[in-house]
């Protein structure tokens, strides 16, 4: 790879593993997620911090990230962070479908759309505002419920977002005990919504 296209192209991973995808719309799958480094959102209940500082974490090309993926026999793809869309995600996902993979992507909006996605899981965070291109390619709209007043935060963005997007709540994992009830009661009087459960942290898997 010429030094030109690497600039262009290189991406910091922090780590990439295969596992099971353990929250949201496609709980239960296997999945080999790619998480980069880098992140200016800074939320409070972050359980990634070591992402948000991408000069800590090695840089790889797509030949090099793309072969860790064809390492295992799942074909779907979780690009996550960090924030992703810090990075053009054209490349990447580009070069992955070549390979015949499903690609989706774990998100807060914080920046413009890009890349090619086959699903866009949209989590908005308080501490940074989404870009607008997110809206309308969003494919499920995943909403962490820290405290009451993430669910009014949680309705502003339900109405952004296209008419076919999945809408969940998910409680924030240390706050659980306190928030799960609510959201549970939350969801039976707004049937629009789902709960989704971080599963992988009862199984015990990454």
């Amino acid at each position: 790879m010429n030094s030109e296209l690497a600039v262009s192209t290189d991406l910091p991973i922090m780590e990439a593993f295969y596992t099971i995808q353990g929250e949201g719309a496609h709980s239960g799958k296997a999945a080999y997620f790619i998480r980069l480094g880098g992140c200016d959102v800074g939320c409070v209940w972050c359980d990634v911090k070591e992402s948000w500082d991408a000069s800590i974490h090695p840089f790889q090309s797509l030949d090099e990230i793309i072969n860790g993926a064809e390492q295992n026999p799942g074909k779907m793809v979780v690009i996550t962070g960090g924030e992703p869309l810090m990075y053009d995600m054209g490349p990447l996902t580009n070069g992955l479908k070549e390979k015949g993979y499903q690609t989706n992507i774990e998100t807060s909006g914080a920046y413009e759309m890009s890349g090619e996605w086959d699903w866009v899981c949209f989590s908005p965070k308080k501490f940074k505002e989404p870009h607008p291109s997110i809206f309308p390619v969003a494919d499920e709209l995943k909403v962490i419920i820290f405290n009451k007043s993430d669910f009014k935060f949680a309705e502003k963005y339900a109405d952004l977002v296209n008419d076919n997007c999945q809408l969940l709540l998910q409680p924030e994992w240390d706050k659980q005990d306190a928030m799960l009830p609510l959201i549970v009661d939350y969801v039976k009087e707004n049937p629009k919504w789902k709960i989704s459960l971080q599963t992988h942290k009862w199984m015990g898997v990454p």
